[in-house]
């Protein structure tokens, strides 16, 4: 078997590595550009003892309230045993509460606490202010037409 194109062992050590080819693939940018948000997301969301799961979910009960486990597991897109696993480490925080309906004692209401309120709004002006600072430099058309993309891509992979 012939080898293609490929540096003997210790050429392969000091080879930097060519990206020609994936930087011209945009998916492959765009998974880049994720993965640096969400790793910077991360560390704003550390002081707060939240993830990106618990962060969303905390954020979508409080935008509504009353939402079943089971809304709040189909708007995350998240299956139902995954979500008690958040639900339960949110409510132990005390930062939401899980009510059952009166009209169906199998459903819970999600609604959140004053101390859920408040550290939502602590951790909303803190990925604000880390989305103001990654995005520096965008104008506000070049903003809207990120977002006009972004609304594409997912409209095209839903079919």
């Amino acid at each position: 078997m012939s080898r293609v194109n490929r540096p003997s062992a210790p050429q392969a050590a000091a080879h930097v590595p060519s990206f020609t080819t994936l930087r011209r693939l945009l998916g492959y940018r765009l998974r880049r550009a994720t993965m640096l948000v969400q790793s910077d997301l991360a560390e704003t969301l550390k002081p707060f003892e939240l993830r990106m799961i618990t962060f969303s979910a905390l954020v979508l009960i409080r935008d509504n309230p009353g939402l079943s486990q089971s809304q709040l597991a189909a708007a995350m897109d998240v299956e139902r045993p995954n979500l008690v696993v958040i639900v339960d480490e949110l409510e132990t925080r005390g930062l939401i509460a899980r009510d059952r309906l009166a009209t169906d004692r199998r459903t819970y209401a999600l609604t959140v606490t004053e101390a859920g309120d408040r550290l939502c709004a602590e951790v909303v002006a803190a990925v604000e202010a880390h989305e103001a600072r990654l995005f520096d430099g965008l104008t506000e058309a070049e903003r809207k037409t990120v977002e006009a993309a972004l609304a594409l891509i997912h409209r095209n992979a839903k079919g």
